[in-house]
């Protein structure tokens, strides 16, 4: 083989990491805006700029409008996919943003077990070793909680994101079937569309808008949260997932990282230990697969 070929999993990998970083800069944008106004309208106002950025790419693409199984499937993952980033930023809101990302990492092991049941896929004992390893990761964080005394608020956030991390999972069963019929651009555009769309209905109730000095950090979510889905969407066109997901876990260093520098946390052992469970759970439970990498919720 040419030096070129072994380069190529190489340079997947690099863009795969760029990504990855790039969407936990856009966790800690959306997180505080979601402090200052509400997780309902940071999701709202970065959707709508997401929609407006790669809507210009679609259009300038030309690219066909997209037939009825394919809107099937957009709205159907964009009802999962809003509620689960609509409930991850809530919680986000009251755990630090290391821990609430870990709890994130239980998506790609739900995933295994709903497309066994929505695309008959066969669950394999790894898959069984690697949920009850990940499950003790779960309550090595949750015990870390009760040690630290959590008030109920950072329980109900916990809580929230785990939930989200089930609907998360159930989107990217649908991303499989999404993928074998549109192209990123169209998966990103018509599921941030559905999303933005279905918040704009509670609008007038729940939503409130920027201000003038908000704008920036909205513009920037959206910019960075675009730029990473197409810099993921480009690295798993040219390497496999089971070669890049161990990538995906270097959203927890990057969101222990600014979790300190922007909110002033301090990630506690037990949530380290916690993560280094889910993280081996995980692995242990793709190795040998191509399953689908597990993407933070930003990736929504």
């Amino acid at each position: 083989m040419s030096a070129s070929r072994f380069s190529v999993p190489a340079i997947a990998f690099a863009v795969a990491s760029v990504g990855i970083a790039t969407y936990a800069c856009m966790d800690a944008i959306v997180k505080g805006l979601s402090i200052a106004s509400g997780a309902y309208s940071a999701v709202l106002w970065r959707s709508i700029g997401g929609v407006l950025l790669t809507g210009a790419v679609f259009i300038a693409r030309r690219t066909p409008w997209p037939d009825g199984v394919a809107l099937k499937l957009h709205l159907l993952r964009g009802l999962a996919a809003g509620l689960s980033v609509l409930l991850f930023f809530w919680g986000l809101v009251r755990v630090p943003m290391a821990q609430g990302v870990a709890l994130t990492f239980l998506a790609p092991l739900i995933a295994l077990y709903l497309a066994a049941a929505m695309l008959g896929e066969r669950i394999r004992r790894a898959a069984i070793l690697g949920s009850a390893i990940a499950s003790a990761g779960v309550v090595v964080i949750a015990w870390g909680q009760a040690r630290a005394g959590a008030s109920s608020d950072t329980l109900l956030g916990s809580g929230a994101i785990l939930i989200a991390s089930v609907l998360y999972a159930f989107s990217l069963v649908l991303l499989r079937k999404q993928a074998q019929i549109a192209d990123p651009i169209e998966v990103t555009l018509f599921t941030g569309l559905i999303i933005g769309l279905l918040l704009l209905l509670g609008a007038p109730w729940f939503a409130a808008m920027p201000s003038v000095a908000q704008l920036p950090a909205i513009a920037a979510a959206a910019a960075l949260g675009s730029f990473s889905a197409a810099a993921l969407a480009w690295a798993y066109g040219r390497a496999e997932a089971q070669v890049l997901a161990p990538v995906e876990y270097t959203a927890f260093l990057w969101s222990a990282i600014l979790g300190w520098l922007v909110f002033g946390e301090h990630v506690s052992l037990y949530t380290v230990a916690g993560a280094g469970l889910i993280i081996a759970g995980c692995l242990a439970a793709i190795r040998g697969t191509a399953a689908p990498a597990p993407q933070t919720e930003a990736a929504a």
